[in-house]
């Protein structure tokens, strides 16, 4: 998938990311997966809709590169891909640095010291 003109693939993969965990269900099957590797079933059984629609939620963590299936046995086994995760923790880090100096800025215009530090 080529990126959108002026998009970076670096930005469409965080573009991925968000957009995956931006769904409720999707971010618990991360939570979950995190916890304990899980069977597709055994996912789609934790919730009150089917085992396609639990399907076209892995597949969409999947394609964020938020987990990994592999084949064990008849069943596809889930697991979470931490590296992406460290990454999206990151670049939310990078933007609580902003925020914090911004913070720090205003601060010390207006004459108020250490309130931009917790």
């Amino acid at each position: 998938m080529s990126p959108v003109a002026g998009v970076s693939e670096r930005d469409a993969e965080i573009d991925r990311v968000f957009g995956a965990l931006s769904d409720t269900t999707r971010r618990d099957i991360v939570q979950r997966v995190l916890r304990q590797e899980a069977s597709v079933s055994e996912l789609a059984a934790a919730y009150d809709m089917s085992f396609a629609a639990v399907q076209k939620h892995v597949a969409v963590l999947e394609r964020a590169g938020l987990v990994s299936k592999i084949r064990r046995g008849r069943e596809q086994i889930v697991h979470a891909d931490v590296s992406t995760i460290r990454s999206a923790a990151r670049l939310l880090g990078q933007y609580e640095e902003i925020w914090r100096a911004r913070i720090g800025r205003i601060d010390e215009i207006l004459g108020t010291p250490g309130r931009g530090t917790s």
